[in-house]
């Protein structure tokens, strides 16, 4: 086995956990990753620890046949960051509005995940995400050339992947990747309504509370869809996490995460994001076809970052161990971002 195949020995988190201490440090019982969002994160962001280093944020991502939307709700202490963004996957035309507000005012994000709603104003764009009560969280948001509304489902035993990475006492991050929600509303791009097809419209979250580095790179991954008879969710990261003893690693079959322990062998070119990419290490063998290369430059001084973010096609292989599942076209992303923050 290669010395990079060599899994962690990260610990299941099994019950709910403060991912801080009361003097507002890294509670060192929350190291790990759960299959549930069992981690209380009230603590960042009140009071004076880590200042200007706390970061809190929610990411949907939905894609449908026939478009991709991304919704962006983010505080980072002394900034607050949003985004809406649709992309047509037939024409290729674009449609967003981002907004950085300094110091940060109109944003409204719960302590924990799934403890209120996630609000957004600035002068042209407004984001809602409200958890409702069977278990579906809606999306909506308004920007002058379009309108989302979107309704994302959690099916009954579905696993996400939580996980709670150690950097040090003082610099940590809890995140929780959930993949392969069923999706279901309607995009109205320029007064055109687009429904989203039952069973093939899928969303993934990114949520995040943490005290970052100020200069960091990372990579993630993401992919859903039906193969092969199965419903399959891939999630993969990288460098961030290095050096950690834990991962953000995992494919979610039929609802059932796998952990995969493993730190990935990311391949791609920053010279050219739109060759392919391939991810492999801990059973896993995916290859990721892009299509499109959603690039976003931000330089504000303190501020400042570079994602590029590729829409593809996932297709691969991963062995559970007990079996090998092949899989083909779940429609996701890679991205390669260097933020200084």
């Amino acid at each position: 086995m290669n010395p990079d195949d060599q899994p962690n020995r990260e610990r299941e988190l099994t019950e709910r956990v403060s991912l801080t201490d009361p003097e507002g440090r890294l509670n060192r019982a929350a190291v790990g990753f759960a299959r549930w969002p069992l981690v209380e994160t009230t603590g960042i962001g009140r009071g004076l620890r880590g200042r200007g280093r706390n970061k809190r944020w929610e990411y949907w991502n939905v894609i449908t046949p026939t478009h991709i939307a991304a919704l962006t709700v983010s505080s980072i202490d002394y900034a607050a960051v949003h985004e809406v963004w649709i992309y047509d996957r037939v024409t290729g035309e674009e449609v967003g509005r981002s907004a950085t507000v300094i110091p940060p005012f109109g944003v409204e994000l719960p302590g924990s995940l799934g403890g209120g709603p996630v609000r957004a104003r600035t002068k042209n764009l407004a984001i809602d995400f409200t958890p409702m009560s069977d278990d579906r969280t809606r999306l909506r948001a308004t920007i002058p050339d379009a309108v989302i509304d979107v309704v994302v489902s959690r099916p009954a035993a579905h696993d996400c992947l939580a996980v709670v990475v150690p950097w040090s006492d003082t610099r940590f991050q809890y995140t929780v990747k959930d993949v392969a929600l069923p999706a279901s509303g309607s995009l109205t791009v320029e007064e055109v309504e687009h429904h989203l097809p039952d069973g093939q419209s899928w969303a993934v979250l990114d949520h995040g509370r943490g005290r970052w580095p100020y200069d960091i790179t990372w990579n993630w991954g993401a992919g859903s869809g039906r193969s092969h008879g199965r419903t399959i969710g891939l999630q993969v990261g990288g460098k961030w996490t290095a050096g950690t003893g834990v991962t953000e690693n995992g494919v979610v079959v039929d609802g059932r995460l796998h952990k995969i322990g493993a730190e990935l062998r990311w391949e791609y070119s920053t010279d050219d994001f739109l060759a392919p990419w391939r991810v492999h290490g801990g059973g896993l063998d995916a290859e990721l076809i892009p299509f499109h290369d959603k690039r976003s430059r931000t330089n504000l001084g303190v501020l400042s970052g570079a994602t590029d973010q590729c829409f593809g096609r996932w297709s691969g292989t991963f062995d559970t161990g007990v079996e090998l599942i092949e899989f083909e076209d779940l429609v996701g992303f890679a991205e390669h971002v260097h933020n200084r923050w």
